[in-house]
């Protein structure tokens, strides 16, 4: 079966015309032979009658848009801000705005950080909590798929807004994905295992613990974590921590009982973490998911499915401000 006829039957697609305007958003999965290293794509086209604002909270994924023609702006606290047209963001323990004039196209991938190392050979802990154009990476992909690096960012992104649907996209990535995995950096089985172990446990197994499990020490672990995903397994089991606590607090469970299920301390032990990681508080930020939408137009899509990971805020802030999601509840601090 061909690789773009693959992507086909794979795809889920929601479109919508509206008083804000039309948007598209089309999510697939990676062909299995890319998994789980590669978790899934996301095709998004907006024509919006305004600017559209998103912060982004922490999760256990390095992200790579590739994008089409429209620059994104964004924001992270401490970092100057950075306006890309394609854009790669690794791991992150801060929250970040994106923000555009209303029209955007282009692909999103989510990458296991494991992943994201062996395809671009750049240490992650050189990319954690920034956002940089991939084309700019000291180890870029286009180096390795030729001399005259047609492999690029630019030049993948300009062939995969030439093609005439996201079919034909998703599975030109599956192809180039391949090629590039081959090519690339081999990642160590023994993180890729420690950070399978961290996911299913919401990065509630002990550090120590970790390193028995794949036979390291804990500097040895520490290292190669650093390395291949981007944050120390600690840094990294508190970023899997919140995120569990988001999926909870979305689904309706209250603070006392995510903080007890999540492994915090207490309520004001998740509440701080909430806030360094997120700029707000838990009911803030349920209470942000839940209020009526800021202005007409397409639904606050998460990065990944069935994840608490995204807000939609006012289009009125520059930097990432309690005041920013407060203008969409309407509440008062």
């Amino acid at each position: 079966m061909a690789t773009g006829q693959r992507a086909r039957d794979g795809i889920v697609s929601r479109a919508g015309n509206g008083p804000g305007g039309a948007w598209e958003n089309v999510v697939a999965l990676p062909h299995p032979r890319l998994r789980p290293g590669v978790i899934g794509y996301r095709g998004i086209r907006l024509a919006l009658d305004g600017p559209r604002r998103r912060l982004e909270a922490p999760i256990g994924a390095a992200t790579l848009l590739l994008g089409f023609e429209q620059p994104l702006r964004i924001s992270r606290a401490g970092r100057p801000p950075a306006t890309l047209v394609s854009v790669f963001s690794g791991p992150t323990t801060t929250a970040a705005v994106g923000e555009h004039g209303g029209r955007l196209a282009g692909i999103e991938v989510l990458l296991a950080p494991w992943a994201a190392f062996t395809l671009f050979g750049t240490p992650q802990y050189e990319l954690a909590d920034r956002t940089v154009d991939p084309d700019e990476l000291p180890h870029p992909l286009g180096a390795r798929s030729s001399r005259r690096r047609r492999g690029s960012i630019g030049e993948l992104s300009a062939a995969l807004a030439a093609l005439p649907g996201w079919a034909e996209r998703f599975g030109l990535l599956d192809d180039v994905f391949a090629r590039w995995t081959e090519a690339g950096t081999p990642s160590s089985a023994r993180v890729v295992r420690a950070w399978g172990h961290l996911q299913r446990t919401w990065g509630a197994i002990p550090v120590p613990r970790l390193a028995d499990e794949v036979g390291w020490s804990v500097r040895q672990l520490e290292n190669r974590f650093r390395e291949q995903i981007g944050l120390g397994p600690k840094a990294a089991a508190r970023v899997l921590r919140l995120q569990r606590a988001r999926r909870l607090l979305a689904a309706g469970r209250s603070q006392a009982e995510t903080a007890a299920t999540c492994g915090f301390y207490d309520q004001a032990h998740l509440s701080g973490e909430f806030k360094a990681m997120t700029e707000c508080t838990p009911r803030e930020f349920t209470a942000a998911r839940g209020a009526p939408p800021v202005r007409p137009g397409p639904p606050g899509d998460d990065r990944m499915a069935g994840e608490a990971t995204s807000l939609v805020l006012a289009p009125d802030r520059n930097a990432i401000d309690r005041n920013a999601i407060f203008s969409k509840t309407g509440e008062t601090r």
